[in-house]
């Protein structure tokens, strides 16, 4: 099963949402876990992919413009992916992701 954790500042990006687009989110990593842990790659609905520029650090698409940021670090549990939640929020957590 993966694991995750999330830097200070995406979880006020969190806060900050409507608690529709909150629930958006979540229903979006649910896939998104169970893509990973799946091993067989995301749907494309969820449009992961990396970002240009920036070296490591992955986008997903949760909404029409919703988007989260995301890298992937050090595993905890051996053969697991742990996956950092860096941003969420709209297109503009690209000026800084």
């Amino acid at each position: 099963m993966p694991t995750y954790s999330w830097l200070a500042r995406f979880g006020k990006d969190f806060d900050a949402l409507t608690p529709a687009l909150q629930a958006a989110f979540l229903v979006a990593v649910s896939q998104f876990v169970e893509d990973l842990d799946g091993r067989k790659g995301f749907r494309t609905g969820l449009r992961v992919r990396g970002i240009k520029g920036a070296t490591d650090i992955f986008e997903m698409t949760w909404a029409g413009d919703g988007r989260a940021t995301f890298e992937y670090c050090d595993p905890i549990r051996e053969g697991d992916p742990h996956v950092v939640w860096r941003r969420v929020g709209t297109h503009a957590i690209f000026n800084e992701p």
